[in-house]
């Protein structure tokens, strides 16, 4: 497995300052969701679209400091497709980033890539628990390689803030 992809690294430092002292555990993150995508679905031609929703799929929290974070996401991959002539990537790039934290198997426009997209979240959010019948070895030994730094942590009291903050409406990011 290579745990560096350049689109990753290039994105990544760009939302370097806005992200600040999450910085590292964001990046592990975003590592851990592409080398699952690869996992999953190891199409070439579909590694660099992993990479560019990786590293767009929660950037949200911190671009706009919210737990509604879905939309600015979007718009931040959105303004980065168009800026770098990849515009005809941006409904399956939104897909991939709006349906990641869908509860059950996503159906529709896109399904390949944002089934994938989905899954790879779910086995990190998981840490690991949720496998979907994939190599739950390599699985571990991506989780070790790039480790949590407290991402989850994070995860844990960013949701709590915000159900205390917002009590009828907790858990905006969950789709159906």
């Amino acid at each position: 497995m290579k745990y560096s992809n350049k689109t990753i690294e290039d994105l990544l430092q760009r939302f370097r300052p806005v992200i600040g002292s999450d910085y590292d555990k964001y990046k592990n993150h975003v590592y851990r969701v592409f080398l699952n995508c690869l996992l999953i679905d190891s199409q070439k031609t579909n590694e660099e679209k992993y990479a560019m929703a990786a590293v767009f799929h929660d950037i949200g929290l911190w671009t706009h400091h919210t737990f509604d974070y879905l939309a600015p996401s979007i718009e931040q991959a959105g303004i980065y497709l168009t800026e770098s002539g990849k515009q005809d990537w941006t409904d399956e790039i939104a897909a991939m980033i709006y349906w990641h934290h869908k509860i059950s198997r996503y159906k529709g426009k896109h399904e390949s890539t944002t089934e994938t997209f989905r899954k790879a979240d779910w086995i990190d959010v998981s840490l690991g628990w949720l496998g979907f019948g994939f190599d739950k070895r390599i699985i571990k030994e991506t989780r070790k390689k790039l480790p949590n730094l407290g991402f989850h942590m994070f995860l844990i009291k960013t949701t709590i803030k915000n159900f205390f903050r917002h009590p009828l409406h907790p858990f905006p990011i969950f789709k159906r």
